[in-house]
């Protein structure tokens, strides 16, 4: 029990990087969205207006200050990018399902920044099989417990 609790310590702070790159468009973002109003073949928008450059630099920023602080500039970074990457994957993804911005797709919702963290990520570190099944277990308690507060403190518009 308490190698477990070791052990998710230790994989939520390694991943830090990557839950402060999606949570902070949340509060950061606005202006012009990254897809600049743009359609994609589709006619549908590529990522849509909640996908936004100062959101996804100021994603990237933070995310790899967290990296600098915990000594792992590297891994920061590509967590950060790869987080905000799989995000951008993830609207595009619902943008073709026809689900407008906002809209539920569970599972995707909870998982596309991690999984692009760990996609982008593990093209230069190791993850064991272990890692990755807490990261994603962490993730998915994570996510639905601080979208739920964002909500109440009115950061979001919804609560997923």
């Amino acid at each position: 029990m308490r190698e477990a609790l070791y052990k998710a310590v230790h994989v939520f702070y390694t991943f830090l990087p990557a839950y402060f790159a999606n949570a902070t468009p949340t509060i950061f973002g606005g202006g012009p969205p990254i897809d600049f109003n743009r359609n994609f073949t589709d006619g549908r928008r590529v990522f849509g207006e909640n996908k936004t450059i100062r959101g996804f630099i100021a994603g990237l920023a933070f995310g790899t200050t967290v990296g600098i602080m915990e000594k792992e500039v590297l891994r920061g970074f590509l967590l950060s990018l790869g987080a905000l990457v799989g995000d951008l994957a993830g609207a595009f993804i619902k943008r073709r399902a026809g689900l407008s911005p906002g809209a539920p797709l569970p599972i995707l919702d909870q998982l596309d920044f991690i999984a692009g963290a760990l996609i982008l990520s593990s093209r230069f570190f190791t993850y064991d099989t272990i890692t990755i099944i807490f990261v994603i277990g962490i993730t998915l308690i994570l996510h639905v417990f601080t979208n739920m507060i964002a909500y109440f403190l009115k950061i979001k518009r919804k609560p997923w």
